[in-house]
């Protein structure tokens, strides 16, 4: 319980802390509800991506099999292939100060593979097919990441509105109340303090 000495500037100063909580406590439950849509439009965006990146990884599995299938696997190893790409650019955006990342929509690509002198289109498939996949698993990953940000800060948010709502401005409110009670008290016992002192004394 917060101890606070029964004055009209106390009074004063309890009120506009009592405003600001209320002004941060909007605040921050405007925020808490733009972070939810937030988590909720990533996450459709993540399974969407997600989903899209298991059909692809199911293709991948079936250009691989035909690929070693026509190549076999000691050859099919010795398959030339791009040269290692470089480091992926995400592309950024800010929400509410927290970064959003998207993989670029362009494919992961290096430089170009060396000609193949068994060249096959099914060796050539499983190639582009596990290049696509690469490139949208770096996307989800980067989709991934940004729930979880949102998710941190959202709890984040979520336990300061719920200190100021559930602790702090009780405090506060109970603080002005007790204030404004006993400045009401000191106010009538100074009346009849006044009342008395102007009658003077009782005659005998």
């Amino acid at each position: 319980m917060r101890e606070v000495t029964p004055t009209r500037s106390a009074a004063l100063e309890l009120a506009d802390e009592r405003k600001l909580m209320h002004q941060g406590y909007e605040f921050l439950d405007e925020k808490r509800t733009l972070l939810a849509t937030e988590v909720l439009k990533q996450l459709r965006v993540y399974q969407e991506r997600s989903d899209a990146l298991t059909v692809t990884m199911q293709a991948a599995a079936a250009t691989l099999a035909a690929a070693v299938e026509r190549h076999g696997l000691d050859a099919l190893q010795a398959y030339p292939v791009p040269g290692t790409p470089g480091l992926l650019e995400n592309k950024r955006s800010l929400f509410l100060g927290l970064p959003m990342l998207a993989a670029p929509e362009a494919e992961i690509g290096g430089t170009a593979a060396p000609a193949a002198v068994d060249l096959s289109p099914e060796a050539e498939a499983c190639r582009a097919v596990f290049q696509q996949m690469l490139a949208m698993a770096a996307d989800t990953a980067a989709r991934a990441g940004n729930l979880n940000r949102l998710a941190r800060e959202y709890r984040r948010t979520e336990r300061r509105a719920q200190a100021l709502e559930k602790v702090l401005l009780p405090e506060v409110e109970d603080a002005i109340k007790r204030v404004d009670e006993q400045l009401d008290t000191m106010e009538r016992e100074e009346t009849i303090r006044t009342r008395w002192s102007h009658k003077g004394p009782m005659a005998e």
